[in-house]
């Protein structure tokens, strides 16, 4: 299921990386406290927030650092989709 988007990956992986800066500078963590909280090297997380370069386990460790680890997995679950009505009939129903 492709839909048509104008963002690109790299776009989205840097809004990622923005998001987690903003998160660790909100809990006034510096890179060696967050490093020792998830168990990311300082020097990773340094670069990732330059880069917006890192493994897809350590964006997790982090995430799960800084947030709420179920708000990214429910980007995982199935979605209900509900469409418009076409109908009077299913208005009504």
């Amino acid at each position: 299921m492709n839909k048509l988007s104008l963002l690109s990956a790299n776009e989205v992986q840097s809004g990622l990386c923005e998001w987690l800066i903003a998160r660790r500078k909100g809990a006034k963590l510096s890179r060696a406290q967050l490093a020792k909280l998830s168990t990311v090297p300082a020097s990773t997380i340094k670069k990732f927030e330059t880069t917006d370069q890192i493994s897809f386990r350590q964006f997790i460790l982090l995430w799960q650092s800084l947030d709420d680890l179920s708000r990214l997995n429910s980007l995982t679950q199935k979605q209900i989709v509900h469409s418009a009505p076409t109908s009077i009939e299913e208005v009504l129903r």
